[in-house]
């Protein structure tokens, strides 16, 4: 790449790029170990390169190319870490999907996905004969028994070690604005969203971090730490420690799920200095007994996300500095806060390189303290998403005036610190999951005895959302709630069933027909409610072996 064809603000190619990434790391500091894994195994950046390359070169022989878009549906653990790092390698583009996907979910991803191959593990490869494959047509199974699948032709590990053989080289050099991923997230008022990131985007989002500044004036972090990476791989907190580190040159311990009994021995054990808390993970841990490992341990910094408690007493407890910030797969960290930051609820103020305004319906600015939505923009191309795979309209709607649309309800206050406030799209966030109440109904009006449906949600007693359906009955039928989710369990993951049911004559509805959504919000859990919890009808994550 030459001076002339990259913008002066943008990250060459050999800062951001996977390939040029690992390559760079492996001849740098080959013996430097980038990940630890739970059973202990770890990888040098050398080593690292090794299984890499072999992985790239059998997909290369399946007939992956650059450009090609590969899904991998595997759990945390060094197969998932392979695949996607191979994918790239390649020039092609990785598509994650959720390992709880099941039913018309996973086949809307799968076709919108446009991949010819998938990698999936076994205990997953058999939903795929219960749908519309689309464009598949071969699956490499990890993890597990090899079985066939309907009309997929189907290989085992073995087909991604091949003994022999040498990768052909790119068509053409991959450059910072290539798409890396597609990484799926909630719809709203319509199916999931497959967003569109690039190599830049990616290594933005990250770099964040790396120019924060710590307590003594140095950045926060470095590659001297280890970021602890407990969220999945198909999800951006969880892609995002691992880019970082690697960008940076620094390390992670990757593990399957965050675990509040296992964490702090996680972090003493694989000497974690850096970690992030979703949600009510925080919290968990601070009402924990006292553990030795709490306190004998590297872990140096926090990130809280959201906001929303005191971690005074959570600072002192665990000797911890704090830090929080906003983000969303589409954008890069547009909003972070000082260094163990004091306004409760405030996401920080905007970083350099991003504008962040509050907005009314037509995207004039509201007054101060006022409640408007969220949009952003950057003064460096492709360092956001650049749209939603085959979806202009979403797109159109997401990036209209310039300015990308969070569908995030914030206030700003006189000293511009930035407050999240609500969510003003149709989501329910839900133990660090978007999920989308368009594909909750579509679920549940697959039920025979259901006419209509509004999936909505309610308060939790934890943190974040509860789902909520409220069903109407078909004529001269009736729902029963108990029978309703266990209807449902197989059809959907487990983090969307719904933990209350509502059975109502009929949905509110406007003049015009529209579902009065915010009126059933309002009513939230009534007395003739439904609770899954209390019912004892428990729903639980999959285990699966990486």
């Amino acid at each position: 790449m030459t001076d002339a064809t990259i913008d002066p603000r943008m990250a060459p190619a050999e800062v951001c790029v996977t390939r040029s990434l690992i390559d760079r790391h492996a001849s740098a500091t080959p013996d430097k170990v980038y990940a630890i894994f739970q059973d202990g195994t770890e990888w040098t950046y050398a080593g690292m390169q090794d299984l890499v390359r072999q992985t790239a070169l059998g997909l290369q022989k399946l007939g992956v190319k650059q450009g090609d878009h590969v899904v991998s549906w595997l759990p945390n653990g060094p197969d998932a870490l392979c695949v996607w790092f191979a994918i790239n390698y390649l020039g092609a583009v990785y598509v994650p999907i959720n390992t709880s996907y099941r039913g018309g979910i996973l086949a809307h991803v799968v076709d919108n996905s446009d991949a010819d191959l998938i990698v999936a593990h076994a205990g997953l490869a058999p939903r795929l004969a219960d749908i519309d494959r689309a464009k598949l047509t071969k699956m490499v199974v990890l993890g597990g028994e090899v079985a066939p699948c309907a009309d997929l032709e189907v290989h085992g590990a073995d087909a991604l070690a091949p003994a022999e053989g040498d990768l052909q080289p790119l068509e053409r050099e991959i450059m910072p604005w290539d798409t890396q991923s597609i990484i799926y997230t909630s719809g709203t008022t319509g199916p999931s969203k497959g967003v569109l990131s690039s190599y830049l985007h990616a290594y933005t989002t990250g770099a964040v971090y790396s120019n924060l500044p710590g307590e003594d004036g140095e950045p926060l972090i470095t590659s001297d730490d280890r970021y602890l990476l407990s969220l999945p791989l198909f999800h951006v907190g969880g892609t995002l420690p691992a880019h970082i580190m690697l960008a940076m040159g620094g390390s992670i311990s990757i593990v399957d799920a965050f675990n509040t009994q296992t964490f702090w021995k996680t972090v003493k054990e694989t000497r974690v200095t850096f970690a992030i808390l979703l949600g009510v993970m925080a919290q968990f841990l601070a009402k924990q007994e006292p553990v030795p490992e709490e306190k004998d341990n590297p872990l140096r910094t926090v990130m809280l996300v959201p906001f929303d408690f005191d971690p005074t007493e959570f600072r002192a407890r665990f000797d911890v500095q704090t830090i929080t910030l906003f983000n969303m797969t589409e954008i890069s960290c547009p909003l972070i806060s000082p260094l163990n930051p004091t306004l409760l609820h405030s996401a920080g103020t905007p970083r350099a390189g991003v504008e962040c305004r509050v907005v009314d319906e037509n995207d004039c600015e509201v007054p101060v303290g006022e409640v408007g939505e969220l949009i952003v923009r950057a003064d460096c191309p492709w360092t956001m998403n650049h749209g939603y795979y085959k979806n202009k309209s979403a797109t159109a709607r997401a990036w209209r005036n310039g300015w990308f649309h969070t569908g995030d309800g914030f206030r700003k206050d006189a000293e511009g610190n930035f407050y999240f406030v609500d969510r003003m799209k149709d989501a329910i966030r839900r133990r660090g999951e978007n999920i989308s109440s368009f594909e909750v109904e579509t679920e549940v009006l697959a039920h025979p005895s259901v006419q209509e449906c509004a999936a909505v949600a309610v308060k939790s007693d934890v943190s974040e959302d509860e789902v909520m359906v409220v069903v109407a009955p078909a004529p001269d039928k009736t729902v029963d709630p108990k029978e309703l989710v266990e209807f449902l369990i197989p059809r959907m993951a487990h983090f969307m069933v719904p933990r209350y049911v509502r059975i109502v004559d009929a949905l509110p509805k406007t003049p015009t027909e529209k579902v009065q959504k915010v009126k059933l919000r309002e009513e939230g859990v009534t007395e003739d409610t439904w609770d899954r919890d209390r019912a004892g009808v428990k729903v639980s994550r999959e285990k699966l072996n990486a």
